[in-house]
């Protein structure tokens, strides 16, 4: 039978691997570590025979085992598997494989490796490129467990994992317990504040800042004209330029510069960032015209972009590649990375501590009529306040009443019907977009979320937006 178990391992068949060693165990046999080991890669891998609650259960099963083991076993023997798994650990974290990662830090703990602070910082840095909201609590929760002070640069980690992951108020506990503070601090957590759709909250971070005796420099500066840009308030920005040299003897630079167009052309004010470019004391580097070149695109003047564009290629041809040539917003290497790890539309946190997909018009889901018998009711409460849907939004040449059946069926508003039915009642949950959320999506999740009672996190592919109470955070600026 111990055969029987080895090939199913090789088949990575997870669930008769684990039958298999139940029957071995009700004879007496006693399983060894490298085939526990091996049971635990594949437990880690996932299947679709088991619930998640399942699963979980057996890795913590084959877990105690292995830990059961460990204190009997030859020391270099035990490094030799030891050192095996910490190479899995630093290739998952360069493929940024972010569970799996985690799962193999649960492995080393059985097997009595703690993994080092350095490897937690970088698995933490990963889980805010990837945006993985329960991920990150985890390594957090892991990083205060094996050590008992963090030094400046490791809090920061922390905070820019948070922020960019959408957790303000874990980023802002963060920061509240921080017994060392400096400027970059402060920059941190007024744009974790800003970029998460709390503006207000940035400006009021920044007057704590003035008021505790601190001065300010053209970084922070430069943070506060990026939370008035996400608040669409460019005449409080402007005030604060204005303070700049008038109380703080700081000669705005060309990066302060980029910050202020960037500041107008966030909320849409574009002709405007055009005359401030054009007005400017200095001569618009390359990096002041693609900022514009970009946002003009993500607001849909293509002509401002066109124009923008073509004083890039005379600046520096090397800056734009050939989407940008062709219109369309350059894309990072993060960002391609972020999307290999979420690559539809619709995903959804917060569900039976799982995550799923969902595509727009998704007919296949065995709760399909459920789903859209609960959107169909909504819609019904949401006119009664004043609902009117945008059916610009939907582009196929149809009567009024197939695009709203259209829009009925994107793939944001399947996930929050699906996270509705699935989860306990007022419990919050996280929609992930993998495009730019439309207009009637939004104003459509802001109104289902206050009526069914939910604090919704939507995230696009430009920010995050917190409904809550029928209103978002980005205050429609997106």
């Amino acid at each position: 039978m111990i055969m029987e178990f080895d090939e199913y391992c090789i088949q990575e068949n997870v669930r008769v691997a684990l039958t298999t060693m139940e029957k071995l165990e009700k004879k007496g046999y006693v399983m060894d570590f490298v085939r526990l080991l091996k049971l635990t890669q594949l437990c880690r891998e996932g299947n679709v025979y088991y619930e998640v609650s399942v699963l979980e259960e057996a890795k913590v099963s084959v877990l105690a085992k292995i830990r059961a083991l460990v204190n009997n076993l030859e020391a270099n023997y035990l490094k030799y598997y030891t050192d095996i798994m910490i190479e899995e650990y630093d290739a998952f974290c360069k493929h940024g494989k972010v569970k799996k990662a985690l799962y193999t830090i649960d492995i080393l703990a059985s097997m009595n490796y703690v993994v080092d602070l350095s490897r937690l910082l970088r698995l933490a840095k990963i889980c805010g490129e990837a945006e993985g909201l329960q991920e990150a609590k985890t390594v957090h929760g892991k990083i205060s467990a094996s050590v008992s002070h963090l030094d400046l640069s490791s809090n920061h980690v922390l905070l820019e994992m948070y922020s960019n992951c959408g957790l303000a108020n874990e980023a802002a506990s963060v920061f509240e317990k921080m017994s060392e503070k400096n400027l970059e601090t402060w920059c941190i957590i007024i744009r974790c504040f800003a970029k998460n759709g709390f503006g207000e909250d940035a400006i009021d971070m920044f007057s704590r800042f003035k008021e505790e005796g601190n001065i300010p420099d053209g970084q922070l500066f430069r943070g506060i004209f990026y939370a008035c840009g996400m608040l669409g308030d460019v005449d409080e920005g402007l005030l604060h330029f204005e303070s700049m040299s008038r109380d703080y003897g700081i000669a705005p630079s060309i990066e302060d510069y980029v910050s202020l167009v960037e500041m107008y052309a966030l909320p849409g004010f574009l002709d405007e960032a055009l005359e401030f470019v054009e007005r400017m004391p200095m001569e618009p580097n390359v990096d002041v015209w693609e900022t514009l070149m970009n946002l003009s695109r993500v607001h849909g003047n293509l002509e401002l972009g066109d124009y923008c564009a073509e004083v890039v290629e005379f600046l520096d041809p090397t800056r734009l590649n050939k989407q940008s040539r062709e219109g369309f917003i350059p894309v990072k290497a993060s960002d391609v990375e972020k999307e290999s790890l979420k690559k539809r539309s619709g995903i959804l946190h917060g569900v039976k501590s799982s995550m799923q997909e969902f595509r727009a018009g998704d007919t296949n889901l065995p709760e399909n009529d459920e789903l859209f018998q609960l959107l169909r009711n909504l819609k019904m409460h949401m006119v009664e306040v004043g609902y009117v849907a945008e059916t610009r939004m939907a582009l196929h040449d149809i009567d009024q009443e197939s695009k709203e059946t259209l829009l009925l069926g994107h793939s944001e508003r399947i996930a929050f019907a699906r996270a509705v039915l699935n989860s306990a009642p007022r419990k919050p949950f996280t929609v992930i977009k993998n495009l730019r959320v439309c207009v009637d999506c939004h104003n459509a999740l802001k109104i289902m979320s206050d009526i069914v009672g939910r604090e919704v996190i939507t995230r696009d592919i430009k920010r995050f937006h917190q409904m809550k109470n029928g209103a978002c955070t980005c205050k429609d600026y997106w």
